[in-house]
Parts: structure tokens; sequence; C-alpha cells
């Protein structure tokens, strides 16, 4: 167990974030004091302080401290990292706090962190917004070595990440458009480690009809909120749309498409997903409906693997799945894989990545592991500690090297919370085969319309202002409070067309 002090609550998110960044299977308790009533015997304890002088950061070994021992950083010569915050605004002299911390752990375990002290989720956006203000590519690499003790590899990564999202977002309309998503919150079986809203769909066969229904009813809100505008991309996920039956499916996109014209739209993506719910009538349908990009996840090709997660799907399926795609005129697949699943070796990847080079995807989306407290895979770790959830610069490598095999390119990446190795997501793509909508919603540079269970809308204003509404997770609940969701979203985009709002 990890013992920290700080003398301010509101720090304990950042702290608990870049701490577990270095402890990732440590329990970290974080509490408010002053660190002067307690006596000999405490267990070892960091203090951590921020003032508007001073950020500091000390270590005490079991036993070392006393009630008579008042901490001051300043007295503490090597054994401090301290930094001068006199003038500072907020958020400067929290991340000068931050870079006490990360010198004090680089100095206890010797090791350094690919992202340095970011622990935010989109770090692109930082060099997306000084590529607007007009600095150039060496005043990033500065600022990102000098802020955040970045390093080079990732410096380069998101920088080259954030000229492609502008490059490919000069074609979207962002102030003004706005981008739809569609929740599907069924799926086969429940992965061990997803923490989506997902419902087997055995279970709710009989009740699809009754949610597809409301998924109208929330799609005419839209049109309504819109005046009939179409949107610049369409997002089908889940879950895993493809649970549904062709029918199903014909239903939902024929009634979208009844709605809005999209003709001309960006892109249609529909997450075709596990591989063991993909049939060559169900793509027919999304191809005869005019869907332009699907995605077939089989997170690995390792057989052991697949069994150890969940998923009732073999090699030979994620095979047999592309070529339906291939055969239905599918030109623009993406494929999905996670680095870190229990158990797996750089052989493991390697071997991945081998087979998923002979399909030939259009793109490859690769995810570090990030073990997530909804999901089942931290129990089942607990539970088998033979097997660990590891990510290296290897593994990541591998990944790099196969995409440009393959003639792709980094285009967008986010990162999460306790990933595996403390690195992050990036989708590769050939050229024209990029995912628009995962661009927009990382970058948060257009409102999205979310529909269905589990689902979240935002506003994104002019001034940079966004706000966000939720939909209830549990399906019923979604259903029976159909009404009070679309309230939720009447309120969110209240004066976009408010004749039109009833």
């Amino acid at each position: 167990m990890i013992n920290i002090r700080v003398n301010e609550k509101n720090l304990e998110y950042d702290i608990h974030a870049l701490f577990k960044s270095y402890f990732p299977e440590e329990e970290i308790t974080i509490e408010q004091s002053e660190a002067t009533e307690e006596s000999n015997g405490v267990p070892s304890f960091y203090d951590i302080r921020l003032t508007d002088k001073e950020a500091s950061c000390v270590y005490f070994p079991q036993n070392t401290y006393s009630d008579t021992y008042d901490i001051n950083a300043s007295d503490m010569g090597n054994e401090a990292e301290t930094e001068n915050t006199e003038g500072l605004d907020r958020s400067m002299a929290k991340n000068a706090l931050k870079r006490c911390i990360y010198r004090t752990l680089k100095k206890q375990t010797g090791r350094e962190l690919p992202w340095g002290t970011l622990t935010g989720i989109r770090p692109a956006k930082i060099p997306m917004k000084m590529l607007e203000e007009g600095s150039s590519d060496a005043d990033i690499y500065r600022y990102l070595k000098d802020t955040y003790y970045v390093s080079d590899e990732k410096t380069g990564l998101c920088t080259k990440i954030a000229h492609k999202e502008r490059e490919i977002l000069k074609k979207i309309d962002v102030k003004d458009g706005y981008s739809l998503y569609i929740g599907i919150p069924f799926c086969p079986t429940t992965c061990l480690y997803c923490s989506f809203t997902s419902y087997p769909i055995s279970a709710w066969k009989e009740r699809v009809d009754d949610y597809i229904n409301c998924l109208k009813k929330e799609l005419d809100l839209v049109y309504s909120l819109y005046n009939g505008r179409s949107p610049d991309t369409v997002y089908i996920g889940g879950g895993t749309p493809t649970t549904l039956e062709p029918a199903q499916l014909d239903e939902l996109i024929s009634y979208l498409k009844a709605l809005f014209d999209l003709e001309n739209i960006a892109e249609f993506t529909v997450e075709a997903g596990r591989p063991d719910s993909i049939t060559h009538d169900k793509l027919s349908v999304l191809k005869s409906l005019g869907v332009t990009r699907i995605s077939i996840n089989p997170q690995t090709m390792n057989a052991e693997t697949l069994k150890v997660i969940g998923r009732r799907h073999t090699k030979d399926d994620i095979i047999k799945a592309f070529e339906i795609a291939r055969n239905c005129g599918f030109d623009n697949i993406n494929t999905d894989i996670i680095l870190g699943l229990p158990g797996e070796t750089a052989d493991h990847v390697r071997y991945t990545v081998r087979e998923l080079k002979k399909l030939s995807p259009d793109s490859i989306t690769v995810h570090s592991m990030a073990i997530k407290r909804a999901a089942a895979m931290a129990g089942y770790l607990k539970e088998h500690a033979e097997l660990k959830s590891i990510n290296t610069p290897e593994m990541l490598s591998l990944v790099d090297k196969t995409a440009v095999e393959l003639n792709m390119s980094p285009y967008y990446m986010y990162r999460q919370k306790n990933m595996a190795g403390n690195f992050e997501n990036v989708g590769y793509a050939r050229e024209g085969c990029y995912g628009i909508y995962n661009i927009l919603i990382m970058e948060e540079v257009q409102s999205i319309l979310a529909c269905g269970a589990g689902t979240v809308s935002k506003r994104v204003h002019g001034n940079g202002l966004i706000e966000r509404c939720d939909n209830v997770k549990d399906v019923n609940l979604y259903m029976s409070r159909l009404d009070e969701m679309l309230e939720r979203k009447k309120k969110l985009f209240r004066d976009l067309h408010a004749v039109n709002i009833r």
C-alpha cells in the first residue's frame, strides 16, 4: 500500500493518476493532513504540498517521522523535490507539483514514463491547440518536454497525429455541423475486459424491436433539433450492432435514411465487432444501405487468449468474417487488437499482427489494455496471478511496423486510466480510410448527438465550452424513461432550433 498525505483535497485526482502510472497494482490511499499529529511508528508515506509559493514532494520511509519533526520541504535538501510556484496560475502550479512527484518516483524506481506527467486521455489536443495558435513543431517539442517530461518518441507521435487530424478535419464543418452516434447495447457474450454498456443478446431477443422503436423516437428528435440537416458522420456502435438480425438492421438504418439525406456524409461506420455475430446477410444489408466503413475486432488471434477473455470465436471465424466483408464490397475495414491481454507476451502479439497482415485490413486500432473496476478483468487477474497484463515498447513497435508495411500511418490516439505500460491507444489507417468519427469524439471539436442506452451526447460551443447529457445505461430503464432522455437532449440543445422543439 502507498500512503500519501496532501495539504489540499482538490489535488487527489492528479496525484492518484500519476502514482498509478508508476504503481498500477498498488493500493493507494490519499488523505488531507498537515502531517504533524502522528508519532513514531507510522508507515512510510509521501508528503505532497502545493501553496502559492512552492510545490513539494517528500518521501518518508517507515519510522523516520516523529511528532517532533515539523515537515518543511525546503529544509530537506536532496530528500525533497520542490519548485517555485509564486506568480503561477493554478494549472501551471499543478504541473509544477506533478513534476516534483515525477522526479521523486523516477529517483525511487529508476524508471521514466513514456508520457511523463501527462495523465489526461487526449494528449494530441495539446499540439493541436498549439498548431492552431501558430506554434512550430520545435515549440511543441520544447513545451511537452519542459512541462510534462514527455519522451521524444511520444512527442513525435502526438505531433504527427495532430498534423494528420488537422488535415482530415478541414473537410468537416466542425463548428456548425454534428455527428450522430447510435448505441446497440447487445453482445453475443460479455468480454472479460469490457466495461461498456453490454447485455447478452440471448436474454433480449424478444425486446430488441422495442429498443429499436425507442431509437426511432430519439432520431426523430435529432431531426427536429437540427431542422433536418444531415450529420457529417454516423457511427453505430455498442455493444455489437451485428447482434441484430438482418431485418432489424434494415429497419433501423432505413428509418435513419428516410429522415436524413446521407448521400454525401463523410463517413458511415457500423461496428461489426465480434466475428461470431457476422453473416453474409447482415453485411449485405449494411452495404446496400450505404454503410461505408465497418470494424471487425478480433482483439487477438491467439486461441487460448480468446477463451480466457470470453470470446466464442476462433481465428478461422475472423478470416471468414473478412472474406464475407470483402465479398460484400467493403473496402474500408478496421480491425481492433488489444495489447496487454492476460498472459500475452511479445510472441503472442507477433503472431497476431502476422495473421492480421494476411487479411490486409484498411486500418488497425491498437488498444493498450486498461483494467477498469467495472470490468470482470480486475477480479480475474487477482485470482490468476500467473497471468499478467503486460505491454511493452516492443509490442507497440510490432504493431507500428506492421501498420507501416500495410501503408498505414497513425491518425488518432487517446489514453485511459490504468493502461498497461502507461502507453496509449493509436489508430492507423491507409489514406482515405481514416475513422473520422474517432477524431471528432476524441478531440471534442464537434457536437455529438448520441441515441440509445448508456450513450452520452456532447454539445460543443463556439467558445470552447462543452456540455454533456447522458442516457441511463440500463436498457429497461432507458425504454421506460425515454421521455426523460428526450427532455435532456432538448435542454442541452435548447437554443439550436428552438422553433422545432415541442
